[in-house]
């Protein structure tokens, strides 16, 4: 289920300001056609936050709708820092969901006795596999591989999406030695390519977005030990994410995502602004020619 590449989807937004959900399906359709093999709904690319409960469940339905037809598993982002609130939300998901995103629990910085029994209790009540969001430099805590070891040998923890910023000490670790079952998907664009060669099985990246079909590809190439290919195609890749993260993600992606008539506005929701017209251009121009 966690193989491969899953795109976490923008949240299109209409000359309203409203979710355009037509647009949610056109670009899921998109993505899953280039070779993405899953979506992940209500992430960090997804202004989550911004987004209210019914905004929410209505991107959930539509996206699980998509991938039932499709036959590919949806991810939700289930967002919270406390066990009660995020425990409820799981409980709360709809049918259609296989799996949910859940980040370490951000600001209490609860040390990692606490992120253990956390998801330890998360995973006893939850009805979808979990999958650990591992992302530091947003939530303030460490996490070594050791505990993701540890939470990994539980069968409701499918695996981790790993943000750590680079490939850390404890991302060597964790792959050398992985539980039974247990993914590491990259979730750093710019280096999901090392992340692969020491054994990713995937990764969910908002730079998947655009050339969804090379990014597919960089995960064949690894997996089959295909490393010359696998090698060029991750520094092609790499430049293109490095574009499409010049200013505060998603918004050169929406940018560039509308500029190709993909979603009908490139708006964002405060405190996000919408990208420079300059960063926009750049990253638009970067990914025509990705990875020859």
């Amino acid at each position: 289920m966690l193989s491969g590449i899953h795109v976490p989807l923008i949240t299109p937004f209409d000359e309203t300001g409203a979710v355009a959900y037509d647009a949610v399906e056109k670009l899921a359709g998109h993505v899953l056609d280039q070779g993405a093999a899953g979506l992940v709904a209500l992430g960090t690319t997804a202004e989550v936050a911004a987004l209210d409960a019914d905004e929410r469940a209505g991107v959930i339905e539509v996206c699980a709708r998509i991938c039932g037809e499709r036959g590919v598993p949806l991810t939700v982002g289930v967002t919270g820092n406390d066990t009660r609130s995020v425990a409820r939300a799981l409980s709360e998901l709809p049918d259609g969901v296989a799996a949910a995103l859940v980040t370490v629990p951000y600001f209490l910085r609860p040390a990692e006795r606490g992120v253990i029994a956390h998801f330890e209790a998360l995973a006893e009540g939850t009805p979808v596999p979990l999958v650990i969001y591992h992302i530091p430099y947003r939530t303030g805590q460490a996490v070594s591989a050791a505990t993701l070891r540890r939470l990994g040998a539980h069968p409701m923890v499918a695996g981790v999406k790993y943000a750590a910023g680079g490939i850390d000490q404890d991302a060597v670790d964790l792959l050398g030695d992985l539980p039974d079952g247990f993914a590491v998907l990259g979730g750093d664009d710019a280096f999901v390519s090392p992340l692969l060669a020491l054994g990713a099985a995937g990764g969910i990246l908002a730079s998947a977005h655009l050339v969804t079909d090379r990014f597919a590809e960089l995960v064949a190439a690894w997996h089959a030990g295909d490393v010359p290919r696998a090698r060029a195609l991750g520094h092609r890749l790499a430049t293109i994410s490095a574009a499409l993260f010049a200013e505060p993600n998603p918004t050169v992606i929406k940018g560039v995502l509308h500029a190709r008539g993909l979603i009908p506005t490139p708006d964002v929701r405060l405190p996000l602004l919408p990208a420079s017209a300059a960063a926009v251009s750049q990253a638009d121009l970067v990914a025509v020619h990705p990875g020859q």
